[in-house]
């Protein structure tokens, strides 16, 4: 069961990332799962260095943190696919 919360939980945060970014949803579903759980680590990494909590469970505080990590990851794939 944990793990079907994990692809949930990337869904929506790569989703919610996408949106922010400006790519209006258009990666699909599974590239929003993949950005979103990795988002979820880039996240709790960052906000670890910065002395707050990382992802603590499915809950809103860590919906925040997965998001962001994925918002900084879609940016520095944007960053360097732009100079390819």
């Amino acid at each position: 069961m944990n793990w079907i919360l994990w692809i949930v939980f990337g869904a929506i945060a790569g989703w919610l990332a996408s949106l922010v970014v400006g790519k209006s949803g258009s990666q699909g579903p599974l590239m929003n799962i993949v950005v979103g759980i990795i988002g979820a680590v880039l996240g709790g990494w960052l906000f670890n260095q910065f002395g707050a909590g990382g992802v603590t469970g499915f809950n809103l505080p860590s919906l925040l943190v997965a998001v962001v990590g994925a918002v900084v990851l879609l940016l520095l794939v944007r960053l360097f696919s732009r100079g390819a």
